[in-house]
């Protein structure tokens, strides 16, 4: 049985002049309950203000917190920082680390929301507040719960901020495969970077993932995965550009499960990007991911 982390807080209204809709985080869970996948939802606490603020800029901190973020600040998020997004914005910190710790005690656990990966030190961007990524794995590692983490990021746009945020360090090792052409224009250095021209199909792009995934595993050999697992390089995503099927996504999704599973490396899932204006399609290709991931999860480990 799969372990989701949600809080009814991660649905928030949409805020003045943004396009970008909270309900999807609702309406996965809803997706969930429409294919009948069994799971057993827990409930994160917010992310204490000290974990956050040791991979943000203090003063940013207390501006979410207060909701009183700088105008130029929220036109870089893409939204306004209310008092419901400013609790929100606390709670999927605290989200994704409450998956990664079932992910340690039960081999897989997804939060239904994060993935925040464009978030920077002193600042928000792209639909994104806090690094919950950066956040969560800074706060295993500092508590002595893993000693090395490793961020597969398989959203469409390239994980910048998660890039800048960890760079130096020799115990969160950093995997971006994302669209060249696409946002952010200006991309960050990871730890290990494959970018896809505009249109790749599913070939293209699990040819991509085959030869870089595994090396990069037996490489740097993590206590975990946190695995971004965006459904946005989706063929109908509404801000793509690739060119992925239904099927060529749970590929995908199930190749990075195997690769942790036959390694023995506890994976911890969060949600990513997914944008169209069907929202309960874009809900429902979160939902299948959460359920191939738990599906690959659940079968016997084979060891390589």
């Amino acid at each position: 049985m799969a372990r989701i982390v949600h809080h009814p807080d991660y649905v928030s209204p949409a805020a003045p002049g943004s396009r970008f809709s909270f309900d999807k985080y609702g309406l996965a869970m809803m997706a969930l309950d429409e294919a009948g996948a069994p799971f057993e939802m827990h409930e994160p606490e917010p992310m204490p203000r000290e974990w956050i603020a040791a991979v943000h800029d203090a003063d940013y901190v207390d501006q979410v917190i207060a909701a009183c973020v700088p105008p130029e600040k929220e036109r870089r998020i893409g939204f306004a920082v209310t008092p419901h997004v400013a609790r929100r914005a606390q709670l999927v910190p605290g989200g994704t680390w409450l998956a990664a710790k079932l992910a340690l005690a039960h081999g897989f656990a997804a939060n239904s929301a994060g993935g925040s990966h464009h978030a920077l030190a002193d600042t928000g961007a792209g639909y994104c507040v806090f690094n919950d990524l950066a956040i969560t794995a800074n706060r295993l590692i500092a508590q002595g719960d893993a000693k090395r983490v490793m961020i597969v990021d398989l959203d469409v746009h390239q994980g910048d901020g998660t890039a800048i945020l960890m760079a130096g360090r020799d115990d969160v090792f950093t995997l971006s495969i994302h669209a060249d052409k696409n946002f952010p224009a200006r991309k960050a250095r990871s730890s290990l970077d494959a970018a896809l021209a505009d249109g790749a199909d599913d070939a293209a792009y699990l040819a991509v993932l085959d030869a870089h995934l595994d090396p990069a595993i037996d490489g740097f050999q993590p206590d975990l995965i946190l695995y971004q697992a965006g459904v946005d390089p989706h063929i109908e995503d509404r801000l793509g550009r690739l060119a992925l099927s239904d099927a060529g996504l749970a590929a995908r999704d199930v190749r990075v499960m195997v690769a942790a599973r036959m390694r023995g490396v506890p994976l911890a899932s969060v949600l990513g990007g997914g944008y169209g204006e069907d929202r309960m399609a874009v809900a429902r290709r979160h939902a299948r991911s959460i359920i191939t991931l738990a599906t690959a999860a659940a079968k016997p480990r084979v060891m390589p």
